[in-house]
């Protein structure tokens, strides 16, 4: 698994200095809840996740939901700090929750009612809050879902990632693809929002067989696709099978073609853009290429949230947080993490405070990302004079879109998305 970044020793008690009250008022709260457990684990995954038979005590999953409603209680004791509260750090209720892993529904739906209802306690959630559990399609049933949704969980995010066997055999997936459009279905049947989550680029996959995962999607109806490319890390097991020489690393040509294919895909069938491995159900908004472009209502809201610099605070082993700057990371293996918060210690391991430069490269880096554009300059509606010749040459290049970058905001063009990092590259150099 990917080591953590260096960092600052982060305080024992979790203090946060009060320049990251600055603005807060501005900024939407979140609250990622991290569940490290599966059935088994997939070769291609480097998640920070455990089978249950290789954790005990308080790092089950038996008592993981008492030991994660810990950090909840500390993060609220957190962001009340007189300290910050002077410093202008309002009271704000959590906007989204996003419970992700692992497989968050490896846990029993009682134990994540009570974290929910944890979060609601600690801060209040806002009377249109999104709230997201992630799922595989064989660890829920109708009775789950609906009870998902009876206690405040807004949207399932279902782990498909294909509709085509051997490519799920060589994921590792151990659901059976027939079963998707049941749990879609029982989904919808409680009143839940449902997103579906596809990987293009698994060797041995054909652009015949993205196109069926593609069309199965989209039969779904689903309100909300997210399109990844596989990329292959070391230390997992498909990292070592692609070392061997057992399967062939992925080819950067076929994954520009199966995203152009899921462009076509998607959108023909009423989905628009929104970020570039994003696809929300269009409700007639505002075009992309429309300046005041903005995401359609079907949006996850907790990931614009990410790529728009607000708040989160994550819970859970090897969890990252951010708040108005300071970034800080949890300890990575469940025992460690459930240790520390038995002792009355904040489980963060590490910390960075931003400073201007990092902020504005990594507003540049997630912004440019969105259809609805990266402003340039905020607020001023032109292109800062140093980048006007940059600027030029991505519209020559047919990277970022014409009208929009006449007021100052970048929006990427199709090509731009499959070319996102060298924009990127060519607005920070």
């Amino acid at each position: 698994m990917v080591a953590l970044p260096d960092g600052e020793v982060p305080p024992e008690d979790g203090t946060l200095p009060t320049s990251a009250a600055a603005g807060a008022s501005g900024r939407d709260l979140g609250v990622y809840l991290h569940v490290p457990f599966c059935r088994v684990r997939c070769g291609y995954c480097d998640f920070n996740t455990y089978t249950n038979a290789e954790l005990g005590g308080g790092a089950s999953a038996a008592a993981y939901a008492d030991t994660a409603l810990r950090e909840v209680e500390l993060a609220a004791q957190v962001l009340a700090d007189p300290a910050l509260r002077s410093a202008g750090m309002p009271a704000r209720p959590v906007s989204t929750v996003f419970v992700g892993g692992g497989t968050p529904t490896m846990l029993p739906v009682p134990d994540l009612a009570r974290m929910l209802q944890g979060v609601r306690d600690a801060f209040g959630l806002t009377d249109d809050a999104e709230v997201t559990t992630e799922a595989n399609p064989d660890s829920v049933d109708a009775g789950d879902l609906a009870t998902l949704a009876d206690v405040g969980f807004t949207r399932v995010s279902f782990g498909m990632q294909s509709a085509v066997p051997h490519v799920l055999r060589t994921l590792d997936r151990t659901h059976d693809p027939r079963r998707v459009p049941q749990v879609v279905r029982w989904a919808r049947d409680a009143g839940l929002e449902v997103s579906v989550d596809l990987i293009y680029g698994t060797p041995g996959e054909s652009l015949a067989d993205w196109r069926t995962s593609l069309d199965a999607a989209v039969a779904l109806a689903p309100d909300h696709v997210s399109a990844y490319a596989l990329v292959v890390e070391p230390g997992t097991k498909m990292g070592a099978q692609v070392r061997r020489g057992e399967l062939p690393l992925p080819d950067d040509d076929d994954a520009a073609e199966k995203y152009e294919l899921a462009e076509e895909v998607l959108a023909g069938a009423g989905f628009r853009w929104y970020e570039v491995s994003n696809f929300a159900r269009d409700d007639g908004g505002p075009r992309p290429h429309e300046a005041a472009a903005v995401p359609t209502p079907h949006a996850c809201r907790h990931n614009l949230a990410y790529w728009r610099g607000h708040d989160w605070w994550g819970i859970g082993p090897g969890a990252h947080s951010h708040v108005g700057g300071v970034r800080w990371w949890n300890a990575k293996h469940p025992r460690t993490y459930a240790h520390r918060l038995e002792q009355g210690l904040s489980p963060a391991v590490g910390r960075e405070v931003l400073d201007p430069a990092t902020r504005e490269l990594e507003r540049i880096m997630l912004g440019v990302r969105l259809a609805e554009g990266l402003e340039l300059a905020p607020g001023t509606g032109t292109v800062p004079a140093h980048l006007r010749g940059t600027v030029a040459d991505l519209i020559g290049q047919g990277l970022v879109e014409l009208a929009p970058a006449r007021h100052g905001r970048i929006v990427l063009t199709l090509r731009g998305r499959l070319l996102a990092d060298a924009v990127v590259r060519a607005l920070t150099d």
